[in-house]
């Protein structure tokens, strides 16, 4: 049988009840209590996207981000575009110097060949002395000149030049004197070559007697004409004479 004592302390407790609910949880209690342990990231589960490692910014920020992330062309096209670039040239040199060669006039050696040039220019002043020269009173220099240092059309071409001074010359006892001023060789092709000669002649009458002869100062005048000249037996020919129509 329960005594007083009992009884007085079973009215405590349920006093205590009344005052501490039984719905409050342990957890509200301020002691006794461990903190959630951080969660580990998954094994193998790699780096966190940068997205999450890098830390937010204002609005304004993200501009120079994005303008940062230009993509440039890659160099594998770079290289495809060089190279249609300088296939193309390439093409285009080549046909260049396809026809360049082609044609006859790239075949001239009277730039690159000096010493054949110095030559021509040396015998073809030489030939335009002897031919175009004549002295009444020693003709055999002039009329050797015509048999070997002419070929082809000049030889005709020289005796018409001639022709009127011949007949005239020995009444007038005339003496023509040329000298070559200038010349170019405008090309040479293998033997043959065409020159450009510029020349001093004078003209001479020595008949008449006294005064007349003492007045008779000659006729000077300078001449520019072209020879096409050919090569045989070492020596160079005149085997065409151009005197530009006149």
């Amino acid at each position: 049988m329960p005594t007083p004592r009992h009884h007085l302390n079973r009215q405590r407790r349920r006093r205590a009840l009344a005052d501490h609910p039984a719905g409050a949880s342990r957890a509200d209690a301020p002691v006794g209590l461990l903190p959630e342990p951080e969660p580990r990231p998954a094994p193998d589960a790699g780096p966190a996207p940068a997205s999450e490692r890098e830390p937010r910014t204002h609005a304004g920020a993200a501009a120079p981000a994005r303008a940062s992330t230009r993509r440039w062309p890659s160099p594998l096209v770079v290289l495809c575009v060089l190279t249609l670039l300088l296939g193309g040239f390439a093409g285009w040199a080549h046909h260049r110097a396809g026809g360049l060669r082609e044609d006859p006039a790239r075949g001239n050696t009277a730039l690159t060949d000096i010493a054949r040039t110095s030559e021509i220019k040396g015998q073809t002043a030489a030939a335009v002395a002897a031919l175009f020269s004549y002295d009444h009173a020693d003709t055999s220099p002039f009329e050797r000149a015509g048999k070997t240092l002419l070929t082809g059309k000049a030889v005709a071409q020289h005796k018409t030049l001639f022709s009127g001074v011949l007949a005239r010359a020995a009444e007038q006892k005339t003496v023509i004197t040329t000298t070559v001023t200038d010349s170019a060789v405008e090309r040479i092709d293998g033997d043959r070559a065409r020159v450009l000669v510029y020349a001093d002649q004078s003209s001479v009458s020595t008949a008449g007697t006294g005064k007349a002869k003492a007045d008779d100062q000659g006729v000077y005048a300078g001449a520019m004409f072209a020879l096409d000249v050919v090569r045989r037996d070492g020596r160079w020919l005149v085997e065409n004479i151009d005197t530009f129509g006149r």
